[in-house]
């Protein structure tokens, strides 16, 4: 269950990075439509109806999301398209206990987000078969084992 929860953080973190941007005061200017790139437009077509609608740092996260999903190169599109459907496919509650992992992942100190994202990078190195078998040890373990593996992997 622990690599479970630390692939829905990463997961979370990977979907979530171009909303953890660092909040921006709430008089920076909007963001007009026609300032946008007909790239980026086209992106961001379901928002043009009520794009002035939208609060300026609403306008601005599309913006720079649109730039950013723009300037990926295409597998890395494809595999931010995965998480998205992944995300979507979520019912509230799974969404909810994600954004609260993610929460309580920001507020560890650097060093321990560092140690559970390199975690997940070995993790994910692993071929499918190998982490079926990595995930059915760990559910055979007696709790007390679970508990001390977990304690020797926060070292």
């Amino acid at each position: 269950m622990k690599v479970v929860s630390v692939l829905c953080i990463c997961g979370l973190l990977l979907l979530a990075a171009p909303l953890a941007i660092a909040a921006e005061p709430q008089s920076a200017p909007a963001v007009s439509w026609s300032s946008l790139s007909a790239e980026q437009r086209q992106l961001l077509a379901d928002f043009e109806s009520r794009w002035s609608q939208l609060p300026p740092q609403r306008q601005r996260s599309l913006a720079r999301g649109s730039q950013r999903w723009l300037s990926m190169p295409p597998e890395q599109r494809q595999q931010a398209g995965e998480r998205f459907k992944r995300w979507k496919s979520l019912d509230a509650d799974q969404r909810k206990v994600l954004r609260e992992r993610y929460r309580q992942f920001k507020q560890l100190p650097e060093g321990e987000q560092a140690r559970i994202r390199k975690n997940f990078r070995q993790f994910q190195s692993l071929t499918p078969e190998q982490r079926r078998e990595l995930r059915q040890r760990f559910r055979d373990l007696p709790p007390r084992e679970r508990q001390r593996l977990r304690e020797r992997l926060r070292r």
